[in-house]
């Protein structure tokens, strides 16, 4: 683990036990098995929904986008801002509103067709 990757997850240890795991060329930043954060070229990201877009959008912090068959791709991550690699206590804000949305995001678990169902006779 790079030096700043591990000054990252460090920051956010004040939300709960912080993991990052190598995911397609950068990292994944995790917590109870959600995806909060990613980075990507050293560049830190953070998820995003209708809850706290406003406030990224308001910093002029970009979206994390890629390309795949020659277009474009954004997905629901925005770069944080520079000042939460510096600040701890601003690192746990805009970290805890990423956990959030990420939770808010989180998609049910999938029923088993059958299940709970009762069998007439």
């Amino acid at each position: 683990m790079s030096e700043s990757l591990s000054l990252i997850v460090e920051s956010l240890q004040g939300l709960g036990e912080v993991r990052a795991r190598r995911m397609f060329g950068g990292y994944g930043l995790f917590l109870d098995g959600l995806m909060f954060g990613l980075i990507a070229e050293d560049v830190l990201y953070f998820k995003v929904d209708n809850g706290n877009r406003a406030a990224f959008e308001a910093a002029d912090l970009p979206p994390f986008m890629y390309q795949r068959q020659g277009r474009a791709i954004a997905l629901s991550y925005y770069q944080a801002p520079a000042e939460v690699l510096e600040d701890s206590e601003l690192a746990l804000s805009w970290g805890s509103e990423a956990l959030a949305a990420a939770v808010r995001s989180r998609k049910p678990p999938r029923r088993n067709k059958g299940a709970g169902q009762r069998h007439r006779q």
